[in-house]
């Protein structure tokens, strides 16, 4: 008798599952799914980045040269070409608050091949490291660099792909080495950037 008991009150709880799981699944619009979207996002986001795209308008005048648009949150840069194609990397950003700088600067020296020296506050910190690596496969600049405006800050490749879709570097901005070699063919000198 005790077993029948069991059996009815599980055949009830597993119907009033049933019976209720179209109703949540109507409601995947609801405000209720922003919110378990924004907790997943927060217990996932590790190793990924945010891929949504974005229009030029809200962060730039004109695409005269192109635009870059680092967004540091979703670890996403964005390129569009002066006639307005998109292209959209995940990227490292770096480590913490102290070493990002946000705002306007532009690319001022494209380098195809190049070299590393720390700089002065990254020695400080890891006084272990090389004074320099010049190029080649094991350079912490990869096989491409774009030179911004603020002194030190680069836009580049890695040769440690497991920084990718991190908060990771020292302040600068780093793509796969195959995407700074596409976005490295498409920028010029005088590329407008813009970090957020």
């Amino acid at each position: 008798m005790a077993q029948k008991g069991f059996d009815r009150r599980a055949f009830l709880a597993g119907g009033a599952a049933l019976i209720g799981t179209p109703a949540l699944a109507q409601n995947v619009n609801g405000a209720e799914t922003v919110e378990i979207e924004r907790d997943l996002s927060q217990a996932v986001r590790r190793n990924i980045s945010s891929f949504r795209t974005l229009e030029w308008q809200p962060y730039f005048n004109s695409l005269n040269n192109g635009a870059i648009l680092v967004d540091i949150t979703s670890r996403a840069l964005h390129y569009w070409e002066e006639g307005g194609t998109y292209h959209l990397y995940p990227c490292s950003v770096p480590l913490s608050e102290d070493l990002t700088r946000r705002g306007r600067t532009r690319v001022t020296l494209k380098d195809p091949s190049p070299d590393w020296r720390p700089t002065p506050s990254m020695k400080i910190r890891n006084p272990e490291w090389p004074d320099y690596v010049g190029p080649g496969p094991d350079n912490p600049l990869g096989t491409r660099a774009m030179h911004l405006s603020w002194t030190y800050y680069r836009i580049h490749g890695t040769h440690d792909t497991r920084k990718i879709g991190r908060r990771s570097s020292n302040g600068c901005i780093g793509l796969y080495n195959e995407h700074i070699e596409q976005l490295y063919g498409m920028a010029q000198v005088g590329t407008q950037v813009l970090l957020i």
